[in-house]
């Protein structure tokens, strides 16, 4: 049975895929039939001239320097609406994807007859398989664990303490040897007599090597010790380390006072609620927070959703790409994060199999849930998104920021963004929390459904077919 979904863009939304027309073809092919607006057309041809006057070589003229008509004349129109349509169809088969809310599993198969003019607007037909929405089952019946917020003691305490540690006096530590947490003025002067004198350090912050913090504990003032220091190439050196004076922390009691000159509270009592207040507030929002992956995670395993590989494959890449920009942002290779990690280039594309297809199965229990709960993202929605976010970040126009997204096209991944949001929010507000203690108890439990024979289970695993 063939299905027809209509999908219309505003027309006064210049540059953008305009009608998109969907016929469901069975077996998980769809027929995409994709009108694009003259505006968009004539950016494509004009973005063809501009790339083939780069490439293309004319005698008498240099490149990027020939004239349109001349660069016409001699390639014909034929050649450049080629160009155009092979440099932009991706783009504008994957936007009219994201609009219809399909997701590709295989490469589109196009059918078209190359623009005649750039005077008219354009269509072409895009045949593909995708990965059809799972049947999720009712999930205002799933029970998701989620913990009670309880503040240990021990963390309000060694919050108070750092706070006493922040407002310590140094005091001479006397004839003792130095320990950490004392602060020492050393001197240092290396193999070559280079000389570091009067040199303030806190033994414990980490600001020296190990093998020196290590020789300064136990030292005197007065005392002075050679140290040997590994290289990276694997040699060794010597630094002479003498320390001057050792000079102790002097903690403050734990009283009103100390409540009044480090913070704005009178009392002690009220320093210590707004301590345990606080971090109630961050135990809150992780405990929110893994409540809303666990709720997610529920929803796909009780409807055994099956992500398709080549969408996992894709996503996959996307993520190992990420990761590598990542590293490169911050100065590092991926052979010298390997090498560091002591994880293998395999190991790491297997990780990234396994977070593709869990991100994966996630969107489609969520998109199938949207679907059904009839959940959708008007413009206003994304326009008044895109407002919060600019404003959030210091953007003087803000309605040119949203003019751009939308003259580009980016509205519709925004879109789908938000709505897959919407309903997780739903699935969050509608699942019932139960103790984490009595999840694991019934986890432990003994079901029939446990002694399914293994080729029974719908759940995909990295490697399965």
């Amino acid at each position: 049975m063939r299905s027809i979904h209509r999908d219309r863009t505003p027309g006064w939304l210049n540059g953008c895929v305009s009608t998109t027309t969907l016929e469901e073809l069975g077996e998980n092919t769809v027929r995409l039939t994709v009108e694009v607006s003259q505006a968009q057309v004539e950016h494509a041809v004009e973005h063809a001239l501009a790339d083939l006057a780069e490439s293309v070589k004319i005698p008498g003229f240099r490149k990027g320097k020939i004239p349109r008509p001349v660069l016409v004349s001699r390639l014909g129109k034929d050649r450049i609406y080629a160009e155009a349509v092979e440099s932009h169809i991706g783009g504008w088969f994957w936007s009219a994807a994201t609009r219809s809310r399909i997701r590709p599993v295989s490469e589109p198969r196009y059918e078209f007859e190359l623009p005649a003019t750039t005077e008219s607007g354009w269509s072409f037909v895009a045949t593909v398989d995708v990965q059809p929405l799972p049947e999720i089952v009712d999930w205002t019946t799933l029970e998701v664990p989620r913990a009670q917020v309880e503040v240990p003691q021990e963390e309000v305490d060694a919050e108070l303490e750092a706070l006493r540690e922040s407002v310590a006096e140094l005091a001479p530590a006397g004839d003792r040897p130095a320990q950490l947490g004392d602060t020492l003025v050393v001197d240092l002067v290396d193999a070559a007599g280079e000389s570091q004198r009067d040199t303030v350090v806190e033994l414990g912050s980490g600001r020296l090597t190990e093998e020196l913090e290590s020789a300064l504990v136990g030292m005197t003032a007065g005392e002075t010790r050679e140290v040997s220091l590994a290289q990276r190439d694997g040699s060794t050196t010597t630094m002479r380390v003498t320390v001057q004076e050792i000079q102790e922390k002097v903690l403050p009691p734990l009283d009103d006072e100390l409540a009044r000159a480090a913070s704005e509270f009178d009392t002690l009592a009220e320093l210590r609620a707004s301590i345990e207040a606080d971090l109630r507030k961050q135990l809150e929002a992780q405990i929110d927070a893994a409540f809303r992956v666990a709720a997610v995670d529920e929803l796909v395993r009780a409807s055994g959703v099956q992500p398709a590989l080549p969408l996992v494959r894709s996503r996959a890449t996307d993520l190992l790409t990420g990761f590598v920009h990542s590293l490169e942002r911050r100065g590092i290779s991926l052979e010298t994060y390997l090498a560091a990690s002591g994880t293998s280039a395999d190991d790491l594309q297997r990780q990234m199999v396994l977070e593709a297809a869990v991100s994966v199965a996630r969107e489609l229990a969520l998109e199938a849930l949207a679907e059904r709960a009839g959940i959708e993202v008007s413009d206003d929605d994304v326009k008044a998104y895109l407002r919060e976010r600019a404003e959030a970040e210091g953007e003087e126009d803000v309605e040119e920021v949203i003019a751009e997204v939308w003259a580009h096209g980016q509205q519709e991944s925004i879109r789908e963004d938000l709505r897959l949001r919407a309903a997780l929010d739903r699935l969050v507000a509608d699942v019932r929390p139960i103790a984490p203690e009595l999840a694991e108890a019934r986890e432990k439990l003994w079901t029939p459904d446990k002694e399914k024979p293994q080729g029974d289970t719908k759940v995909w695993t990295p490697g399965s077919s």
